[in-house]
């Protein structure tokens, strides 16, 4: 009796120790825009997996797709505020808070995906990433949302003059919206989860966005002619609350960061994945892709770099990223 006394003492005292354990554990939320399955949406999966797995389970990621927490304009500011700990949305909508933000948005300034990688993977990067702070923002990925291209529901583009008197949604972000008017058309800032009501009644012609995004959203279906200008190589930042990543212990954050990194290679990996099957998804779809000049497009950016591009701090900005080979 003494002996099945002990050991169920030892079994409470277990149970007692697994169950504070089990309620120790952190839920962080992280909001995104995208569709389950998403590259981004998969890539933070991924990254609290990593988390999950890297911290014995005091961590875990809960990652609400799909717009659930609202768009990305609402999110940005739960997360800002620490509503949420975590966010994956566009670099752009930054812009106006965060300066450094603006030179990865600008037309062209990115002559491929891997020369965005090698700028946003190196000092630049890191430079765009210490500037978020005072926002009360830790980056902790930059994730690829490959080449951003105009589509719509009235003619292909072959050129700019095919532009003019268009009605196009942009992201909330003055950058886009004076590129659109550079381009003779008419920029429409509005929710993406907007856009397909937005071309089906004729509030817009169309939208601009890269392959899986046309592909997912279903804009495709209501916008079939898909001009490939390329104009933004516009990455995605994965965002944390300050506050949050300031609670963490130095090991937690060394972690964190590290799993975000490790989540960036498979993001691209299976962003890569998707914009080849999201095309071919697209032109089953009966989607017209056009591959217009793309010189005229870019020289009508002047004016866009010239109003937005003001200070000594963008405009080097701006050289060291030309520099990058």
């Amino acid at each position: 009796m003494k002996n099945f006394a002990k050991l169920a003492a030892g079994l409470m005292v277990a149970a007692a120790f697994m169950g504070s354990a089990a309620s120790a554990q952190t839920v962080l939320k992280s909001s995104d825009t995208h569709p389950d399955g998403y590259p981004t949406v998969e890539g933070v999966k991924y990254f609290g997996e990593l988390v999950k797995e890297r911290t014995q389970g005091r961590y875990s990621v809960e990652v609400y797709h799909s717009a659930q927490l609202g768009e990305e304009k609402d999110t940005i500011e739960q997360v800002r505020s620490g509503v949420i700990e975590l966010n994956r949305v566009s670099m752009a909508p930054f812009n106006g808070t965060v300066k450094e933000s603006i030179v990865p948005a600008l037309p062209y300034i990115f002559r491929s995906e891997e020369h965005m990688h090698k700028v946003m993977d190196g000092a630049i990067g890191d430079q765009i990433k210490k500037a978020f702070e005072p926002a009360g923002l830790v980056v902790l990925a930059f994730y690829d949302a490959g080449a951003r291209s105009f589509y719509n529901k009235t003619k292909p583009i072959n050129s700019v003059a095919d532009m003019k008197g268009l009605k196009f949604r942009v992201i909330q972000s003055d950058i886009f919206v004076d590129m659109v008017a550079a381009l003779g058309a008419n920029a429409t800032p509005m929710p993406y989860g907007e856009v397909y009501s937005g071309i089906e009644t004729g509030v817009i012609d169309g939208a601009e966005n890269n392959f899986p995004s046309y592909d997912t959203a279903k804009h495709a279906e209501v916008a079939k002619n898909y001009s490939l200008d390329e104009h933004t190589i516009l990455p995605e930042v994965f965002v944390m609350n300050k506050a949050a990543f300031d609670k963490l212990t130095p090991e937690d954050q060394q972690i964190f960061r590290q799993a975000a990194k490790d989540s960036v290679a498979k993001q691209r990996e299976l962003w890569a994945a998707k914009v080849a099957e999201s095309r071919a998804n697209v032109e089953k779809l009966g989607a017209q892709i056009t591959t217009p000049d793309k010189q005229g497009f870019i020289d009508a950016m002047a004016p866009v770099y010239e109003k937005h591009v003001k200070d000594d701090v963008l405009k080097k900005m701006v050289e060291d990223v030309k520099a990058v080979q």
